[in-house]
Parts: C-alpha cells; sequence; structure tokens
C-alpha cells in the first residue's frame, strides 16, 4: 500500500467559496478529504458536496489549535497519516508524486513543505511564508496556539518535502484586512506577554513596535526580489508590510494604556 492510501486530507474552512474547489480539485485521487467548517454562509459545503471523496464536518470556531485538534480526534479521520491543509492551500501532482514514494521510517514522524506563493492567480519570485508541518503521524500529532494560529508538535523526526504547496488565497482584501486585525492583536498580546529570551530574534524585533514593518518592507521588496514581480508583487510587499504595521500599532498601543494605567493607579494612591 502506498503512502497515498494510507493518508487522510484535513482542511479547515471558514466562507472558503473563492479557494475552496482548486483546493479539492487537487485531491480527487486521495480516498479520504474531511474539511471541518466553521459555519460557513457562503457556498462552501455545496461546493464540498461536489466532491465524492470529501465529506463536511461543522464545528463553530473558538481557536485554531482547538479546531485542529477536534479534527485529529473527533472527526472519524481513518488515516495512518494526515495531510493538514488549510483552505487555500493548492498541492501540485509533483508533490502529490512525492509523498507517494516515501517510505518512511518507524522514527519519521512528519514532513514540512515549503511554499509558492500565488497572488491572484500569479506566482511570485520569492515569499516570506515559512515551511510547515502539513504531513504526519496522526497518533503522534497535536496542535497547540502559537499567536493568531497554531503550530502542530510531532513526536518524532520531520523530514523535508523537496516539492513546494502553492498558497493561492484569493478571498477579497476587506476579507484579508479583517482578518489581520484580528491576528494582530492575538500577535501583540502574545509578544508583549513573553519573556524576551523566550522569543526568537525575529519576534524580538517585533515586540520593539517599529523596527519590524520596515525591515519587512525592504527585505520583502528587495531580498525575496519582489521589486521585480510587478503589480502582484507590489500587493505582496504592502500586505505583509501593513500586517506588521498593524502588530506595530496593537504593541505600542497596548503599552501606552498600560502605561497610562499604571500613572493613574500611582496617582489615586497618593
Amino acid at each position: 500500500m502506498s503512502l497515498l492510501d494510507r493518508i487522510s486530507v484535513l482542511i479547515l474552512t471558514f466562507n472558503e467559496e473563492p479557494n475552496i474547489a482548486r483546493t479539492l480539485d487537487a485531491l480527487t485521487g486521495l480516498r479520504e478529504v474531511v474539511v471541518l467548517d466553521s459555519g460557513s454562509t457562503d457556498a462552501t459545503a455545496a461546493i464540498v458536496a461536489r466532491y465524492p471523496n470529501a465529506r463536511l464536518v461543522v464545528r463553530p470556531f473558538d481557536e485554531h489549535a482547538r479546531q485542529w485538534n477536534f479534527g485529529l480526534q473527533d472527526c472519524g479521520l481513518s488515516g495512518e497519516w494526515v495531510l493538514a491543509l488549510d483552505a487555500d492551500y493548492v498541492v501540485g501532482p509533483d508533490i502529490l508524486a512525492e509523498i507517494d514514494a516515501l517510505t518512511p521510517s518507524e522514527s519519521m514522524a512528519g514532513y514540512a513543505a515549503g511554499f509558492r506563493y500565488v497572488m491572484l492567480g500569479r506566482p511570485l519570485r520569492g515569499a516570506l511564508y515559512p515551511p510547515v508541518t502539513v504531513l504526519y503521524r496522526r497518533e503522534r500529532a497535536r496542535y497547540v496556539q502559537d499567536g493568531h494560529t497554531q503550530r502542530v508538535v510531532v513526536d518524532g523526526q520531520v523530514g523535508r518535502l523537496d516539492g513546494r504547496i502553492d498558497h493561492d488565497d484569493r478571498k477579497p482584501l476587506k476579507r484579508w484586512l479583517a482578518s489581520q486585525q484580528r491576528y494582530a492583536e492575538l500577535e501583540a498580546r502574545q509578544l508583549l506577554a513573553a519573556r524576551p529570551d523566550e522569543l526568537s530574534r525575529i519576534d524580538r524585533i517585533r515586540r520593539l513596535g517599529w523596527l519590524a514593518p520596515v525591515l519587512v518592507f525592504f527585505y520583502a521588496l528587495f531580498a525575496k526580489g519582489l521589486i521585480l514581480g510587478g503589480w502582484h508583487g507590489w500587493l505582496y510587499v504592502l500586505q505583509r508590510t501593513a500586517a506588521e504595521v498593524m502588530i506595530a500599532l496593537e504593541i505600542v498601543d497596548r503599552r501606552l494604556r498600560s502605561a497610562g494605567g499604571q500613572s493613574a493607579s500611582e496617582q489615586a494612591s497618593q
């Protein structure tokens, strides 16, 4: 039995009508696809129903990590391995063939994949999206909350796939902006609550509250070559800079409000 025959696909969705069909089209050769939906009000459920290898499970959203753990533990996944995807991840035939050819040892518990960022249908020269562990043994994995999103913790070795997954999100810009505002609140809260020695170098820079947006702008534009990516590359640079600006705004706002609250309480006690 090939590895693909031992895989269940798990996808989380909420109002993913602009994306989910492309994601499911790429997975028609896999035997089990479970879409865990948070109560979509668009055509997401109707689109999923068109695919005979896919089934929809609905659970109200509370937190990313809890949603993913529910998917692993309570959605009846039958595969020994799980391919965990966001609704805007498109897995091409090259990476599926690579997965099918894997012969993992018992100590190998997962595989991470890099991404090719696609902006409104056009692949970009580079991006800031880090590799993610997307394939793992179901019984050896659990999710923990990490800032605005989740991180999978895998018990065992994690290898790296050569192929890349397309990150191809075509939801409207206003939806992206609303999401980034929520994410910025969660990121700022975590960055300010952690001790500096608990943070990565990048997160220590973000915690400063001013330097990260400047660095991201120039790094994406020049180091990643997006200055050569036309308007699609420029849109990506602006999006990533705006996301960092929102986090910086949250950090500065929280610090000022906290300092103001301390001053008021100190004055009241005098």
